[in-house]
Formats: structure tokens, C-alpha cells, sequence
């Protein structure tokens, strides 16, 4: 199974709550943060919640 690189790219400040929940929920909590993530329909959804604040790369 592939897993999701993760990496917070811009802050969540000013951003909708559910915005910063999700990011932190993902484990980002501080800029230029990396997490590594199974690529399942779960956490795709939530990285296309924040999509505007993260970069995402795919590793297997």
C-alpha cells in the first residue's frame, strides 16, 4: 500500500476552523511540518480540505 507525504506549506491562521481541526488532526501543526500518511479515501479527503495549504507527494 502507498503512502502520503504530507507537508504544511501555509499557516492556518485566518483560516475556517474545520480547516485548522483537519490539519491538525493530520498531525501538522507547525509549518513546513512533514507526516507520512496511507493513502486510503479517509486521509485524501482531508488533504483535499486543506489542499490549499499543503503539498502532497506520493511514496510506495
Amino acid at each position: 500500500m502507498s503512502q502520503l507525504k504530507i507537508k504544511l506549506v501555509k499557516s492556518t491562521i485566518g483560516k475556517p476552523k474545520n480547516q485548522k481541526l483537519t490539519a491538525i488532526a493530520l498531525g501538522l501543526t507547525k509549518l513546513q511540518r512533514t507526516v507520512t500518511k496511507p493513502n486510503n479515501e479517509y486521509i485524501r479527503g482531508m488533504v483535499a480540505t486543506i489542499s490549499h495549504l499543503v503539498e502532497v507527494e506520493e511514496v510506495s
